[in-house]
């Protein structure tokens, strides 16, 4: 039998579908980054043609607690879309149904809300500039490969293991801090308990994101306009900026809570 070649059209059917790649297949993965980031532009692009809207960006793999772990060991991204994004209730209240998801993950990450795009000659003040919001969130991500046992090239093949995006309640940057430095600072402080029915399950820092989620979008910036054939940030993008814990299995019939310092308000999800 002929072994399944991943081309963007069979990528895309996978993510359709939430079935496994086969084995031999993932082998069968260049490990060439720089080539693996082209193959999920096609796949982009086949989602824009059947009518799906990019909404932002996620960015993966900034914690680098987990490099370990995951044996990745460096940051990726890939697209977020108006098919994996929603909004929590303004008491934090969402839901997401996994069961056309891989293997979902759930993991407790800051959003920011860009306000136009960041100048080329990007700095950490006049990133602050560029952002309306900020909000606590939970990304769901997924993965193809059996396990979770990938290299990274298959992780950025794979859209970047993003399945959904919650965004809870924004906060204005300007009424926070009043330069990047400030906010950094402010970010690089902050703290959480992600807790499931109730029990703690573990505490994350946001200065495991690359030293905080603002460098890791200063980061994400210069590394996307580096990418031939990415888009650039837009007004009105979304970018969630990296897990603060470890990466938690999804069963359907849970409830999730993360409990952030203020000034972020959690997001309570309920798993369909």
């Amino acid at each position: 039998m002929q072994t399944e070649t991943l081309t963007p059209e069979t990528l895309l059917q996978h993510l359709d579908t939430g079935q496994l790649w086969p084995a031999q297949a993932v082998e069968r993965i260049s490990p060439d980054v720089a080539q693996a980031y082209q193959t999920a532009l096609q796949v982009r692009q086949l989602r824009l043609d059947r009518g799906e809207q990019p909404r932002g960006f996620k960015i993966g793999f900034t914690n680098r607690s987990i490099w370990q772990r995951y044996q990745v060991f460096e940051p990726i991204w890939g697209t977020v879309w108006n098919t994996t994004l929603s909004l929590a209730q303004p008491d934090g209240a969402c839901s997401v149904d996994i069961s056309r998801m891989c293997q979902p993950r759930l993991e407790p990450e800051l959003v920011f809300g860009l306000r136009c795009t960041p100048p080329a000659d990007v700095t950490l003040q006049s990133l602050f500039e560029s952002i309306d919001w900020m909000a606590s969130g939970f990304e769901v991500v997924q993965s193809h490969a059996a396990d979770w046992k990938f290299k990274v090239a298959d992780t950025v093949t794979d859209s970047g293991l993003h399945a959904h995006l919650v965004v809870g309640q924004p906060v204005q940057v300007a009424e926070v801090a009043h330069s990047g430095e400030a906010l950094h600072r402010l970010l690089a402080g902050l703290s959480l308990e992600l807790r499931q029915a109730g029990q703690l399950v573990e505490k994350g820092l946001a200065a495991n994101v690359l030293d905080s989620p603002l460098m890791a979008l200063l980061h994400f910036v210069q590394a996307l306009r580096n990418c031939p054939g990415a888009p650039d940030l837009q007004a009105g993008d979304v970018v969630t900026t990296g897990t603060w814990t470890d990466a938690w299995p999804l069963l359907s019939g849970q409830v999730w809570e993360s409990l952030y310092d203020a000034p972020l308000k959690g997001v309570k999800l309920k798993v369909v």
